[in-house]
């Protein structure tokens, strides 16, 4: 006859383990932010040289670019209504 009873839903976890994979992940993920914030340290650096270095800003190179926008989009409309009438 056997008498060697297991008892049945327990679960031995090694809580050494657990906490030390706890800690090192922790590290990792403090590790992982220091690392992003000095990549983008860097990369707003970069981009603000950029457009100090620019002839033309960035605002006024956009207000530029929608005047543009606006006198093609007119002259088109005029074309398109002077065909339509000449059509008529």
């Amino acid at each position: 006859m056997n008498h060697h009873h297991q008892s049945r839903g327990t679960i031995e976890i090694n809580t050494r383990l657990v906490t030390t994979g706890a800690v090192l992940a922790a590290a990792g993920a403090v590790v992982s932010w220091a690392g992003m914030a000095i990549a983008a340290s860097a990369l707003l650096v970069a981009g603000r040289r950029l457009v100090r270095e620019m002839e033309v800003p960035p605002a006024q190179q956009a207000a530029m670019k929608w005047r543009q926008a606006k006198e093609a989009s007119r002259a088109g409309m005029q074309a398109w209504q002077s065909t339509s009438d000449t059509q008529s």
